[in-house]
């Protein structure tokens, strides 16, 4: 298995040289093949991997996205969803992600002022985010990464992400108030009280809610809001163990019933039904049980899991996930490749859906496996130090 992963990582890293320049302005590909468009949100991602990488041709592209994505910010401080184009908007995480990446590339790199004018403007837009004015950021749906599923209001995905850049750029007053609102119960029972907040906690439940906005809640598990809550500390030590064990047991009962086939969690339990209040009919073309957004098996969120293992203590369970991660990539569409980095898997058969050679599933799988090495966390182990410090 070892020598598996070994190869896997190599090819990883021979994804990213490849998909290194695309057609838009000599910016990075999003998939070495069927995304030749720099996506922000999924490159911002990647950067996971070129940062523990450490190779200079992609800690120079990356430099070149962060950089234009700066040039072509909204005057209010928003960040575009492509990041050539500047009149591409709408995306709930890039403006986040933005601030996160950033954070991290002046840590590695030692510049601590780097694009600081474009900085002060994304933490402004994203003051404006806040409804309740109480750091905690709302989305309007299928304004993150998942274009087509719903997340209304106080997704967990995106506040994870920025709980995480508060921490690193030393705001840790405001990432305490945003950890303290996603600590508070979902409002339960159609009633809103006045002195009760929304939050993202389930009661009896050891994960956090896929989204929750005054009397609504979703109590779906969100696999990579969940793994990046782990990592990131806002999940407390016991909660994240609790968890980990919620999760393998939830998939152990998923294969029971044939509704997974490998052994790596789905994005999203339970998968959303037709006769399921929350259903929409364009699901039934775009994201049927078990697809895409509602329960497709994502490499990329899989290496986010297995870095959660690893800060959960769980680097035994880490590094086999790693070894079924490293073989699930194999798999591709595209005739001719050992490994296909595929973009995500039908969950009921394993069978890889997307486009080979996706860029942050090479990049994800290089972070996890940097992480089970090492068996710490890189990036997020200060932050969570952090949190538990302050």
């Amino acid at each position: 298995m070892d020598t598996l992963i070994e190869k896997t990582e190599e090819t990883a890293l021979e994804v990213l040289v490849h998909n290194i320049r695309g057609p838009y302005r000599g910016l990075p590909r999003t998939a070495a093949w069927g995304y030749p468009e720099p996506y922000t949100r999924d490159i911002l991602i990647s950067a996971l991997g070129i940062l523990v990488a450490r190779n200079q041709k992609l800690m120079d592209a990356l430099r070149k996205v962060l950089e234009t994505l700066a040039k072509n910010q909204s005057t209010l401080g928003h960040i575009p969803s492509l990041v050539h184009d500047p009149e591409d908007r709408g995306a709930s995480d890039t403006t986040p992600l933005f601030l996160f990446i950033t954070a991290l590339y002046r840590m590695v790199t030692g510049e601590s002022m780097f694009l600081e004018s474009a900085v002060n403007k994304a933490f402004r837009w994203m003051k404006y985010q806040s409804p309740s004015d109480r750091v905690i950021v709302a989305q309007l749906p299928t304004s993150d990464w998942r274009d087509e599923q719903w997340v209304w209001g106080y997704g967990l995905y995106v506040n994870t992400i920025v709980y995480s850049y508060l921490r690193l750029f030393g705001q840790h007053e405001r990432a305490a108030v945003l950890r303290d609102q996603m600590d508070r119960f979902t409002i339960r029972g159609g009633v809103q009280h006045r002195h009760v907040h929304e939050g993202l906690v389930l009661r009896h439940k050891p994960y956090y809610a896929l989204w929750s906005y005054k009397i609504y809640s979703s109590e779906r598990f969100d696999l990579l809001g969940n793994s990046i809550a782990m990592l990131c500390g806002i999940a407390s030590s016991s909660r994240a163990g609790n968890l980990v064990t919620w999760i393998e047991r939830e998939c152990a009962e998923l294969r029971q019933h044939g509704d997974l086939n490998v052994n790596l969690p789905p994005n999203l339990i339970p998968f959303v039904q037709p006769t399921d209040p929350d259903w929409k009919v364009r699901y039934t073309e775009y994201n049927k049980p078990g697809e895409y957004h509602n329960g497709g098996v994502w490499p990329f969120i899989c290496g986010f899991y297995i870095a959660a293992l690893v800060a959960a203590g769980r680097c035994t369970l880490a590094k086999k996930r790693l070894g079924d991660l490293a073989q699930l990539v194999q798999h591709s569409k595209r005739p001719g490749l050992d490994f296909g980095f595929n973009e995500w898997h039908r969950a009921q058969d394993g069978t890889p859906q997307g486009q080979d050679w996706q860029t942050w599933s090479a990049a994800l799988f290089l972070y996890a496996a940097r992480c089970v090495a090492e068996g710490s966390t890189p990036f997020f182990d200060m932050i969570r130090a952090d949190g538990k410090t302050r």
